[in-house]
C-alpha cells in the first residue's frame, strides 16, 4: 500500500498545501503552515449505485415562527445573542487569558438553570473543585449546574447523548482530543473535528453549546478559520486589564445583529451588567482639558458616547513615537497626513499618544473628527468645550462625510446633559434634537471655526 502523502494546512485559514512553506499564499500569514497527518490513509471509497434521499425542500415564503429564545437575566449578554439564547445554536467565545471567559459563562449558565434549562459546564482547563471555588466566590455554589473536568471527545459526546442537557459549555476547545485524529490537542486537526462534532450534536439534539476560544497575539481566535465559519455566533471579550470595564462583542450572530456590545463591570462579586454605557464611560470626566473630546459612536443598534484622549509633545527621537490604544494606528496615520496636507498643520518632531478612555476600543470611521479634534486640542493647547459631542467621517481630501444613524447619536448626547455637537453638514441634521449642531463641510473649515487656524 502505498504512503499517503503529508498535507500541510494554515492555522490562520484552514487553506491546504501540498508542501511547507514560511508564507501562507491564501491569507498571508507568516509561520502558520503545520504538518498534518491525513485522517485516511487507504483508497477512497468506491462509488456505489445507491442514491441519495431527497432533500425537503420549502418556499422563502414560509410562515414558521422565529427560533424561541431564553432569556438569562443578564441583560447585557442577552443583548449580544440577539435577544436570549436559540435552542440549537453554536456559539464561540474568544478573549485574552484572565480577561473573564470563564467568569462570565459560569454567571450566565447558572441564570440560564434557574430560568429552567439543564445546564452542564465541562471544563478541559481546571478540575470539578476549582470551578466550585470561584461559583463560592461569585455567590453561585446553589445554581443547578452540572460540571465535569474531561478533555476526551468521545467521552463528552457520549455523556450529553445520555444526559441531553439544553445548554453545554465547553471551556475551551483547545483543550479537546479525539482519539481518531492522529496529531495533539489544539492543533488545526483536532480543533476542527472536535467543533464539527459538537456543532453536530448541537443540531442534532437542539442543545446550545458554547465554546471557549484562546486568542493569539494578534487577538484573533486561535486555531483554523473554519471553526469561526461552523459556529452561528462568535463573541469576543475585550478589555484591559488595568480597567474594571469589559465588552462582549458580536462580530458574527445569526440569530440577530453583528457588532453588537455588551458592557460588563468587573467586581469583587463577579461581572455587573452596564445598562448606561454611556454614563460609565465619562463619570471620571474631570474638568475641561486640552487633547480630551467626547465621540458619540454606535455600536450595534446602541449609541455609546466615549472620550477621546491625545498628548502631543516634542519628540528628543529622530522618528517620533506613535502610540494608540483603543483605535487603529493606520487611522490616526491617515487624519495627520490629512491636517498636513490639507490643512497645513504639521506633526513631524511631536510626540502623538492617544487613547480611548475606559478601555473601550473604537473601530468605525466617524471618530475621525473626534480624533482630529482630541490631536489639535492637544496641539494647540485649546480645550473644546465640556458640553460638545464631535463625530465624522474625514475623506483624504479633507471633506467631512455624513455618518448613519446620526440622530440617534444625538439623542444620546442630549439625553447626558451635552448641548452642542459639532458633525459633517446634513440637512436637517438637528431638526430632531434640541441640540445646537455645528454642520462642518470640510477640515480646514472646521480647524478655523474651532480652534481659530487654518
Amino acid at each position: 500500500m502505498a504512503k499517503s502523502p503529508a498535507s500541510f494546512t494554515c492555522t490562520e485559514c484552514g487553506a491546504a498545501h501540498r508542501k511547507w512553506a514560511g508564507r501562507c499564499d491564501a491569507c498571508g500569514a507568516w509561520n502558520s503552515i503545520v504538518e498534518e497527518t491525513p485522517l485516511g490513509s487507504g483508497p477512497p471509497a468506491r462509488r456505489t449505485g445507491a442514491k441519495g434521499r431527497t432533500i425537503a425542500l420549502t418556499a422563502l415564503s414560509d410562515d414558521a415562527p422565529p427560533p424561541p429564545r431564553t432569556c438569562s437575566g443578564l441583560g447585557e449578554f442577552d443583548r449580544v445573542l440577539g435577544g436570549g439564547l436559540v435552542p440549537g445554536s453554536a456559539i464561540l467565545v474568544g478573549g485574552d487569558p484572565g480577561i473573564g471567559k470563564s467568569t462570565l459563562l459560569l454567571q450566565a449558565a447558572a441564570r440560564l438553570a434557574g430560568a429552567g434549562l439543564d445546564c452542564l459546564y465541562i471544563s478541559g482547563e481546571e478540575a470539578s473543585a476549582q470551578i466550585r471555588m470561584r461559583a463560592q466566590r461569585l455567590g453561585l455554589d446553589g445554581a443547578a449546574v452540572r460540571l465535569g473536568a474531561e478533555t476526551s471527545l468521545r467521552d463528552i459526546l457520549t455523556t450529553f447523548e445520555a444526559e441531553r442537557p439544553d445548554l453545554v459549555v465547553i471551556d475551551s476547545i483547545q483543550t479537546i482530543w479525539a482519539d481518531h485524529v492522529d496529531s495533539a490537542p489544539g492543533s488545526v486537526a483536532q480543533m476542527r473535528a472536535a467543533a464539527h462534532e459538537l456543532v453536530g450534536f448541537a443540531k442534532r439534539r437542539g442543545t446550545a453549546v458554547i465554546l471557549v476560544g484562546h486568542v493569539t497575539k494578534e487577538g484573533q481566535i486561535a486555531g483554523p478559520r473554519v471553526v469561526e465559519h461552523m459556529v452561528d455566533c462568535v463573541l469576543y471579550f475585550e478589555g484591559e486589564r488595568g480597567h474594571q470595564f469589559r465588552i462582549l462583542r458580536s462580530v458574527k450572530n445569526r440569530f440577530g445583529p453583528a457588532d453588537e456590545i455588551g458592557v460588563f463591570e468587573m467586581t469583587g462579586s463577579g461581572l455587573a451588567e452596564v445598562t448606561n454605557p454611556s454614563a460609565l464611560f465619562l463619570s471620571e470626566r474631570d474638568a475641561p482639558a486640552p487633547g480630551s473630546v467626547v465621540f458619540a459612536g454606535i455600536e450595534g443598534t446602541r449609541p455609546v458616547l466615549t472620550e477621546i484622549q491625545a498628548l502631543v509633545a516634542p519628540s528628543p527621537l529622530g522618528m517620533p513615537r506613535r502610540t494608540v490604544v483603543g483605535l487603529d494606528s493606520g487611522r490616526l496615520s491617515t487624519i495627520l497626513a490629512v491636517l498636513e496636507a490639507r490643512c497645513a498643520i504639521p506633526f513631524a518632531g511631536l510626540d502623538v499618544f492617544l487613547n480611548v478612555a475606559g478601555g473601550m476600543r473604537v473601530n468605525e470611521p466617524a471618530a475621525d473628527l473626534a480624533v482630529a479634534a482630541a490631536l489639535l486640542s492637544a496641539r494647540e493647547d485649546v480645550a473644546v468645550p465640556p458640553d460638545t459631542v464631535v463625530f465624522g467621517e474625514i475623506s483624504l481630501s479633507g471633506a467631512l462625510r455624513p455618518v448613519v444613524q446620526m440622530e440617534n447619536r444625538l439623542k444620546e448626547a442630549e439625553k447626558l446633559g451635552f448641548s452642542q455637537a459639532i458633525a459633517p453638514a446634513r440637512g436637517g441634521a438637528g431638526a430632531t434634537s434640541a441640540l445646537t449642531v455645528r454642520e462642518m463641510e470640510d477640515l480646514t473649515g472646521f480647524v478655523g471655526e474651532v480652534f481659530g487656524a487654518g
